[in-house]
């Protein structure tokens, strides 16, 4: 009997082995995770190349003082065992063992707390940065904005491919790129060789940004303004994700950051500030319903969909707003204040433009079944912002 369940057993594993669809083969992603990584990444900058040589030296050290401290513990115990002869000895007090092994210890925790002291206070010196960025967790994405520097004023969203958050949602079927879960719309673009000064801050949760290759991780918190720094050695691209646990999407918060030549990025910087100009709308201009759904539908998708779903059905404890009392209230106001402010789980929305927020409304009003007909207008948001 028991080998007969042993069979079935196998035969079912066997069956399903067969039916699982094949692992997915990817490929080492320059600047980001390799395959099969078990070292650290590639250092880009000075600062990660230190880290590196800190943790092979901490890790050879502690590994030499446990085969040596263990070494000589086995060795007295096998030599002077009872089962050969030998007796315990009695003895008190030694001055000479107290002295040694209190200096030596001291020693040793001297010599690796004073490159590990070097490294650290290198890392939280951000004076004299050639650029400012101050880099915002938002459920769940990164916010960008330039301070200092040049490309001051240039700001964006970086957020999530769409297409890989499909592919997930999907469960990740057939085959995925290098990049999966790292892509996102709008790296943050620096120049090579120069002194980048990260400030870190947050909207809602904490959330932490950083970098492997460049050697930085600097906690998000709300309310409070932290600051780290990187001097990329090297053009490319180099990943990272938000590593503190930020809510149900913490998995699609990835950061993607390009280094550029000087050259290449003055040319970005000059082309992000033309596109700035072209979306500077007047909050004071009357839109037609057609273009505010029009444009609605990109900024739901971009800033909504993750929670909300594509079809505004909501999920779990995310409210849908298909048939929402709230959107289909005739007093647009509710709404815009939700929008704006924030409401439970939902965060508040201020860092989009009045016309941005006009056009998501407008489109949550007039989407699904919500036909409402009802228009929000750029000046309504304003107004409701003072």
């Amino acid at each position: 009997m028991k080998t007969m369940k042993s069979n079935n057993y196998w035969t079912a594993a066997t069956l399903l082995a067969l039916a699982a669809p094949a692992a997915h083969a990817v490929g080492d992603l320059p600047g980001g995770p390799a395959v099969r990584q078990l070292n650290l990444h590639a250092a880009a900058t000075r600062i990660a190349s230190e880290q590196a040589w800190l943790h092979w030296f901490m890790l050879i050290t502690c590994t030499v003082i446990f085969i040596g401290v263990f070494s000589v513990m086995f060795y007295s115990i096998w030599k002077h065992r009872r089962s050969v002869g030998h007796k315990a000895a009695n003895f008190h007090e030694s001055v000479t063992v107290e002295i040694v092994w209190t200096v030596i210890p001291f020693l040793i925790v001297i010599g690796m707390a004073l490159p590990a002291t070097k490294v650290l206070v290198a890392q939280k010196d951000t004076s004299n940065a050639d650029i400012t960025i101050k880099a915002t967790g938002y459920q769940w994405k990164w916010g960008y904005d330039y301070l200092k520097g040049e490309g001051e004023g240039v700001s964006f969203l970086s957020t999530l491919d769409g297409a890989h958050r499909d592919m997930s949602n999907d469960g990740a079927r057939g085959q995925v790129p290098d990049d999966y879960l790292l892509k996102v719309d709008n790296p943050l673009v620096v120049p090579v060789n120069k002194k980048v000064r990260i400030i870190t801050t947050a909207n809602d949760v904490i959330h932490a940004w950083g970098v492997p290759a460049l050697g930085v991780k600097q906690d998000a918190i709300p309310g409070f303004v932290r600051d780290t720094w990187f001097r990329s050695e090297k053009t490319g691209d180099f990943y990272g994700q938000c590593y503190e646990l930020c809510g149900k999407e913490h998995a699609y918060m990835p950061i993607h950051v390009k280094v550029l030549s000087a050259q290449e990025y003055s040319g970005w910087v000059e082309a992000q500030k033309k596109q700035m100009a072209a979306r500077l709308d007047d909050p004071n201009k009357v839109w037609a319903l057609d273009d505010l759904l029009k444009r609605g539908e990109k900024v739901y998708a971009a800033n909504c969909a993750a929670c909300h779903q594509a079809s505004g059905a909501g999920a779990g404890p995310i409210k849908p707003l298909d048939r929402s009392p709230v959107v289909l209230d005739a007093d647009k106001g509710k709404q815009i204040h939700i929008v704006l402010n924030g409401q439970g789980a939902m965060p508040p929305w201020k860092q989009l433009s009045d016309t941005e927020l006009a056009a998501v409304i407008s489109y949550t009003k007039n989407s699904w079944s919500n036909k409402t007909g009802q228009i929000v207008q750029p000046a309504e948001v304003l107004a409701e912002r003072k």
